[in-house]
């Protein structure tokens, strides 16, 4: 174990803090992870680049990221990133937005904006918009997922990575799982993949698993979703 690790596994034994606005405990418990947060994550995060992949951002379009957190997702987009007419990410965690500024300050078309997920909406409807692993930190998840939905253009893309609970799960490893990323403020909720469904019934589903950093033998469930807007 490195000593970036042992830091961050220090932080996540200590949880997300249980009072205070939602800012202001996001700020708390990943402020003093924020500078080794993506290489830890880079190993617990699964499917993001096959996300993005699924999404599929053409040249010329709007994308918006909510949750977008240090800002590591877009590089999963390669050469087609600079095509775009413009990425905003947005997120609601400042310590985590700073490094987002950072890695992107030399990119004219990427927008950093510190707002809440559930609430911030662009000036004009756009072609697409993603999530990866924001949906379980957002207490309002319901609000989060119509607002990405109103932001759409007609036949836009909603593209969602997350965690989730399977239905063909033993109650014992749902119970589990739910405890141990729920300290770290990260709620499991089968109900996502069904609001989405039900909200974008054009869609494609993928429920898979991944292996989870010093928990050997474990594998968490994980979803991929991409609906697409009525036209």
């Amino acid at each position: 174990m490195n000593l970036a690790d042992a830091r961050t596994l220090l932080q996540l034994a200590r949880g997300m803090p249980r009072s205070g606005a939602l800012a202001q405990r996001l700020a708390a418990f990943y402020g003093p992870q924020a500078g080794h947060y993506d290489g830890f994550r880079e190993r617990l995060l699964a499917g993001r680049a096959d996300l993005l992949q699924w999404l599929a951002p053409q040249p010329g379009e709007a994308v918006v990221e909510l949750g977008a957190g240090t800002g590591r997702n877009p590089e999963y987009l390669g050469p087609g990133l600079p095509a775009l007419r413009q990425l905003t990410l947005v997120d609601l965690c400042a310590p985590l937005l700073e490094i987002a500024r950072r890695r992107w300050q030399a990119a004219p078309n990427v927008r950093v904006v510190e707002a809440d997920a559930c609430s911030w909406q662009p000036a004009q409807p756009v072609d697409a918009v993603y999530l990866a692993y924001a949906l379980t930190m957002i207490p309002d998840w319901r609000a989060t997922m119509e607002n990405a939905v109103a932001m759409l253009r007609p036949g836009g893309r909603l593209g969602v990575v997350d965690f989730t609970l399977a239905a063909n799960q033993p109650w014992l490893a749902q119970t589990f799982w739910r405890g141990w990323f729920g300290h770290d403020g990260v709620r499991l909720n089968a109900d996502h993949t069904a609001m989405l469904m039900q909200l974008l019934p054009q869609h494609e589903l993928s429920v898979r698993r991944a292996r989870v950093p010093y928990l050997p033998g474990l594998r968490v469930p994980y979803y991929l979703f991409l609906g697409h807007k009525q036209q």
